[in-house]
This record gives structure tokens, C-alpha cells and sequence, in this order.
């Protein structure tokens, strides 16, 4: 538990919970994306972000303190993309490990012939399935200025979360219909396809590859996770290129889309 926390659950006359007030106007300076945001949308994300660190447990990995600060900067950057939704898209988990940097994670993976792979992989972050969700300081601390290029680490693990609701991701949220799925993904494959195509014709003729993070490549799954960040992080850059994703991902991530069972 931070220590603010701790001290205000010590004081019956502070009301639980309360972020201090200059411990949130820093965070907010810190990240821009965060202080563009308008007056009700504060409000509402301090109270998330409140109730968000009373229900998580924060755990830093080589011996690194988890901070008042860190944590209010992971919880408010994780509360993001459910600002409209409800903590309740995330209460399949309580575990944030937090990493002074990149972090080295073993792989075994068997191909379709049978043959085992192994190999070590670096991440910056990382989403288990109903498991804790882990992320490198030292780009959390970044995500001020990598707002810019679309790139926010809390967000896409946090996305990852969401998608991973129904099972593995797929990238695909939770959705109450099976015509509200059909609407998914009759928006999000176009543009994922035309994505990679844009990425392929660049990597292959030398030309300028897209804007957004090409890793997006990989699967849905991680399209979803990159479309995400950089639409809550730098909305009008990504909305040149996925105009119909801006319009997809405000009518689910600003409406109170019940959880599909």
C-alpha cells in the first residue's frame, strides 16, 4: 500500500483514499495526455484512480520501491481507457509488478511440426490471463514524452486486460451482442489488414513506414493494444490515419458497455 494511503488510513479525519492534492497536480504535469483531459474527466479519473490502488497490490521486482508517485502514475495511466467502462473490467486481477527497466522472458514455443523453440524475448511490459500485469519503470516514467510517437506501455497491458476478459486476447473486448461483435470487427480487420499492408510495402521498397508502432503486426491482439494507446495518447495524430477506429473506440471506451457474460 503507498504510504499516503497508509497514513491517511491512520487519520479518521482524512477522508480514505484521497490522492493529495499536489501529488495529482504533478502526475497530470507529467503527462500531458492526462492534463488535456477536461475538468469532469479529472474528477472522475482521481476517484477511479483512488479506488484503483486501494484494490491492487504493487510489487517492485530487483529491488525496486514502488513509490506514492509511481504508483498514482501507473494507476492513472491504467485507469485511462476506463474512465466510461468501470473498474470492473479489471477485477479479474489484484498483481502489478513493476521492473526498473526492460525485462528478459524465457520463451518455449512448439511450431506446428512438433519442434521446440526456445528463445529469451525482451518486453517492456506484459498481461497474463487472469494474472498480474508487469511493466518497465523506466518507460512508464517515458510515457510523457513517447505520447507523441503513440506509445504508452500501461495502456496497451491494461488493453491486453480487457481483451482478456472473454479468454485469450484476440482483440476483440467483451461486447454484450453477437451484432455488436459482427460491428467490431467489420471496422477493426480493414484496418488491420490495410495496417500491415502499409507496413509490408515499407519494410520491403524502402518506403516510410506508418506512424503507428509497427508491432501492431504481430496479431490482433496487439493491433488492438497499439490502435488503443495511441488513440488515448495522441488522439488527433491517430485519428489522420483510423478515423473509423476514433469512431469505433468512442463508442465503446465512452459508453458503459455492460460486460458480455
Amino acid at each position: 500500500m503507498p504510504n499516503w494511503l497508509q497514513t491517511l488510513f491512520q487519520r479518521p479525519s482524512v477522508r480514505p483514499g484521497t490522492i493529495p492534492d499536489a501529488l495529482w497536480l504533478a502526475t497530470l504535469l507529467r503527462y500531458p495526455f492526462l492534463a488535456r483531459r477536461s475538468v469532469a474527466d479529472h474528477l472522475r479519473l482521481r476517484s477511479l484512480v483512488s479506488q484503483f490502488l486501494r484494490h491492487k497490490e504493487f510489487t517492485g521486482a530487483h529491488g525496486l520501491t514502488v513509490t506514492d508517485e509511481m504508483a498514482v502514475a501507473i494507476a492513472a495511466q491504467a485507469c485511462l481507457p476506463v474512465l466510461h467502462l468501470g473498474l470492473r473490467w479489471y477485477d479479474d486481477f489484484k498483481g502489478i509488478v513493476v521492473h526498473p527497466g526492460a525485462m528478459l522472458a524465457r520463451r518455449v514455443v512448439t511450431d506446428d511440426n512438433g519442434v521446440v523453440h526456445r528463445y529469451n524475448e525482451v518486453l517492456q511490459g506484459e498481461a497474463m490471463v487472469l494474472g498480474p500485469v508487469t511493466l518497465s519503470w523506466q518507460d512508464v516514467a517515458a510515457a510523457g514524452k513517447s505520447a507523441e510517437s503513440g506509445y504508452n506501455v500501461v495502456i496497451h497491458e491494461f488493453i491486453h486486460k480487457i481483451d482478456m476478459r472473454s479468454g485469450a486476447a484476440d482483440g476483440c473486448p467483451p461486447l454484450p451482442s453477437r451484432a455488436a461483435h459482427t460491428a467490431w470487427h467489420a471496422v477493426m480487420q480493414p484496418a488491420y489488414d490495410t495496417f500491415c499492408e502499409k507496413v509490408v510495402v515499407a519494410e520491403r521498397f524502402g518506403g516510410a513506414l506508418p506512424w503507428l508502432d509497427r508491432y501492431g503486426t504481430e496479431s490482433p491482439a496487439e493491433f488492438f493494444a497499439v490502435a488503443s494507446e495511441a488513440y488515448f495518447v495522441n488522439r488527433p495524430r491517430f485519428t489522420q490515419d483510423f478515423p473509423t477506429l476514433t469512431a469505433l473506440f468512442d463508442q465503446f471506451f465512452e459508453s458503459d458497455t455492460a460486460l458480455s457474460k
